[in-house]
């Protein structure tokens, strides 16, 4: 059954990349982590500049796995009750009855996610984590599926609040989705050229081809893959280094050690393998970790980035063989 589960999904991302196809020029890494993000249950940080098909590319994933999609745009004014919903009085049976904001979905785009001020970040924080919300004492569940895919402007700081430390550890991933090739632009262009509607899911025919089964079944697949135990052993060899780096105030938590071993198993599973490898944890490091450490101050006017010292890291412990 292991192994049939594995075939089922690497069946699963290989329609869904052709899919994705139809719409999406380029970003294979961003997609890649996008699915990962996904079949681990996780959440997921996207950074990027404007116009780069973050939007897009999280709109069309919904549309063929066949799951609900909201947004939620992301403002200086917008409060807690606007994501989470709020008792409504009803004139005519003279009771309060709950109406459900838009974090009661499958797949949650949270647009500019920073725009907005701490208390309602740490009201999707607690939805991220508890995969639930409590309202005027009553517990209500989100869907098993509930997937936050939260999009923040790497280059813009005015009116925008940092999310807190404690909320970005809760994210699985940060993928940085860049600018396309020369090549690809060119696509996009010609694309756009032939068609208007280049960004239109319906004109550009992106089918429902999944299902939430499908993801489901992911899911219990990524759970069969073995991890023997010196490439356990790399991951937390790879958690302490942060800790004990020079150029790193604040190194990576536990929680970081095991959503850096869930990532690295569910790449390990996209690629239809029972095993896991130091080549899927030097992987997934970078999108595992760069969010989670704060650099020193000094290290950071010298215009070293995360990225680098993460390599860096990585460069020095001795994989396992």
């Amino acid at each position: 059954m292991p192994a049939e589960g594995l075939d089922k999904l690497r069946e699963s991302v290989e329609r869904t990349r052709s899919e994705l196809k139809k719409i999406i020029v380029g970003q294979d890494k961003a997609v890649r982590y996008m699915l990962v993000t996904l079949f681990c249950g996780g959440h997921a940080l996207l950074e990027g500049a404007p116009g780069v098909a973050k939007t897009l590319m999280v709109r069309a994933l919904s549309r063929v796995f066949n799951v609900r999609f909201k947004r939620i745009q992301f403002t200086p004014d917008l409060m807690p009750s606007d994501i989470i919903g709020t008792n409504v009085f009803d004139m005519k049976t003279s009771e309060f009855q709950f109406r459900e904001g838009p974090i009661f979905t499958d797949i949650l785009l949270a647009d500019e996610v920073n725009r907005t001020p701490a208390k309602t970040q740490a009201a999707l924080l607690e939805v991220m984590q508890e995969q639930s919300v409590t309202v005027d004492g009553i517990r209500r569940v989100v869907s098993e599926n509930f997937t936050v895919f939260a999009t923040q402007n790497p280059i813009e700081y005015e009116g925008t609040y940092q999310l807190p430390e404690a909320q970005r550890d809760r994210f699985l991933l940060k993928i940085l989705v860049d600018y396309p090739s020369p090549e690809e632009e060119d696509e996009i262009l010609g694309r756009f050229n032939r068609t208007f509607a280049a960004d239109d899911l319906e004109a550009q025919q992106v089918q429902a081809i999944l299902g939430p089964e499908d993801i489901d079944l992911g899911r219990k697949a990524i759970e069969s893959v073995r991890v023997e135990d010196d490439v356990l052993r790399y991951v937390r060899e790879v958690i302490r280094a942060t800790r004990d780096s020079s150029s790193i105030l604040l190194g990576a938590s536990p929680r970081a050690g095991i959503h850096l071993l869930a990532a690295s198993k569910a790449l390990a599973a996209l690629a239809g393998r029972d095993f896991m490898t130091p080549d899927d944890i030097k992987e997934t490091a970078l999108p595992a970790l760069r969010h989670r450490i704060i650099l020193q101050p000094e290290v950071e006017v010298e215009g070293t980035s995360t990225d680098d010292v993460l390599r860096d890291i990585l460069r020095r412990i001795d994989v396992p063989r």
